[in-house]
């Protein structure tokens, strides 16, 4: 019993710290999508991101290959997993991103966790409480959200940063977190009787592949569709992308997206969903800080004050007493 014990702390630990260095990546996401976004369009560089990223993928299909085997209903679970996740999500936050202030944008990303912990605690068996949180346990979340909040507005914007948000990116933005939502709480599903790894590798996978029809259908449709739309479809630009923004979209799809798509997977399959969401909040206070220094900007008190409500909800979620085997979040 005091090994098992043991060994169920180690994974809850492993677990906890997968999710962890998955938010700090999330968090350089933005600088270098940022930096792509210099030389082309949101679609292209959500296409090539991800083209990166099931590069990194392939290792693992061809190492599971005819051994990975879906029902019906999986695969179609799989389907609307990888579309809510992949296409939908990036091009609506991409897109929102383009039309409202980083601040807005990155207080409504802070604010995931809590939503994260409310589906699951909604979804969750009657019988199971793994899920459910008690009070102290949304008093944490709650806190962290807040501290995410506070990092950004401790930020002081200069005027390159300034501008005006709308109320479609600022829609777009929150329609993009519930579609995030829906991928994680499905792709848990899969999880409970499939590889984590391997699932996600397929799921991003046929992610990519409805981005490449979605993206490239248009251009490739081009001689039919221009004189019906009266708009000619431009190619994806390859020649005049700098060595920089091909670097940006490399680290970006194989760190920033498989990488941290892999670990998060990982981890929320060893402990509690609505645990581990505390985690998320790393990418928008990271991504900010990371603007606040492209910026030349400066962190305030505020900021410093996120910063440990942050450290104190982790720590409060993941030192508190729990059993370790994750629940059923869908049934």
């Amino acid at each position: 019993m005091a090994n098992e014990s043991k060994a169920d702390r180690r994974t809850a630990f492993l677990g906890y710290g997968a999710c962890a260095v998955a938010g700090c990546l999330w968090g350089t996401g933005f600088y270098f999508g940022r930096l792509a976004l210099d030389e082309m369009s949101v679609e292209h560089m959500v296409l090539y991101r991800f083209l990166f990223a099931s590069v990194g993928m392939l290792p693992l299909v061809f190492a599971n290959w005819g051994r990975f085997r879906l029902t019906g209903g999986e695969v179609r679970l799989l389907l609307i997993s990888a579309a809510f996740g992949i296409p939908i999500q990036f091009l609506l936050q991409f897109h929102g991103l383009a039309l409202t202030t980083v601040s807005h944008a990155s207080l409504m990303v802070g604010s995931m966790p809590v939503l994260l912990a409310a589906a699951a605690a909604m979804f969750a068996p009657r019988h199971s409480h793994e899920e459910r949180l008690d009070r102290v346990g949304w008093l944490a979340l709650c806190g962290s959200t807040v501290g995410a909040a506070l990092i950004v507005l401790g930020g002081h914007r200069g005027p390159a940063a300034l501008g005006e948000p709308t109320l479609a990116g600022d829609l777009m933005v929150v329609a993009s977190l519930v579609t995030a939502l829906s991928w994680i709480l499905l792709s848990k599903k899969l999880m409970l009787t499939h590889s984590a790894p391997v699932v996600t590798a397929y799921t991003i996978l046929a992610g990519t592949l409805m981005l490449a029809v979605l993206i490239l259908g248009p251009w490739l449709m081009n001689p039919v569709l221009a004189p019906i739309t009266h708009h000619s479809f431009e190619p994806p630009p390859f020649a005049r992308v700098s060595a920089t923004a091909w670097t940006a979209l490399a680290i970006s799809g194989l760190l920033c997206t498989a990488t941290t798509t892999l670990l998060w997977n990982w981890g929320i399959h060893h402990v509690p969903a609505s645990r581990a969401g505390v985690f998320l909040n790393i990418e928008p206070a990271l991504g900010s800080w990371l603007g606040v220094r492209l910026l030349g900007e400066h962190l305030g008190p505020y900021a410093w004050v996120g910063g440990g409500l942050i450290l104190a909800a982790a720590v409060t979620l993941t030192t508190r007493s729990h059993k370790s085997e994750p629940a059923i979040i869908l049934e």
